[in-house]
């Protein structure tokens, strides 16, 4: 269990981010259409996973924007993953021209539990927490943030400094 702040009321989350080094768990997310997609369909690519509450929030949105814009740059496969669902994720992407991502929904998931980012108290329990996990094209963790106040954006340029390595 991590403990972390929302507008520096402090939260937990349901267990640990991977380590860096560590094997990533599997997962298995809903994209946009509502067809499942899994770890394994990225398999060979490297991955930048950023995890947030929802899209429905302006610190949420700022980290989507700010990864699509990186992305072309990025080498990887940028997947977006939040609690919300699907047509929310979809209306949110199109409406911002978002095309260089994945969106995907931890919807009918135990992804946030699984990953240890589930917040598991205060008035976000049942979201993810805000974090950032970077694979290699093996799945190994390249690079694991998890941000200590959930206001706050993640630190892009280190997670994506991490696909040079």
């Amino acid at each position: 269990m991590a403990a972390i702040t929302l507008k520096g009321n402090t939260i937990h989350t349901s267990g640990e981010l991977p380590k860096v080094g560590a094997k990533a768990p599997g997962f298995t997310l809903v994209d946009r259409g509502l067809a499942e997609k899994t770890l394994a369909d990225f398999a060979g690519k490297k991955k930048v996973l950023t995890i947030n509450p929802s899209y429905d929030t302006g610190v949420c949105q700022a980290a989507g924007r700010a990864f699509n814009a990186k992305a072309g740059d990025a080498d990887a496969v940028v997947l977006l993953i939040s609690g919300d669902l699907p047509f929310a994720q979809k209306r949110f992407c199109e409406a911002e021209g978002l095309e260089q991502v994945v969106p995907l929904s931890s919807f009918r998931s135990s992804f946030g539990a699984d990953w240890g980012v589930e917040i598991v108290d205060g008035p976000l329990k049942g979201l993810t927490a805000r974090a950032v996990v970077v694979l290699s094209e093996d799945d190994t963790v390249l690079y694991a943030e998890l941000v200590p106040e959930i206001a706050q954006e993640p630190s892009y340029d280190a997670a994506l400094a991490s696909l040079k390595g």
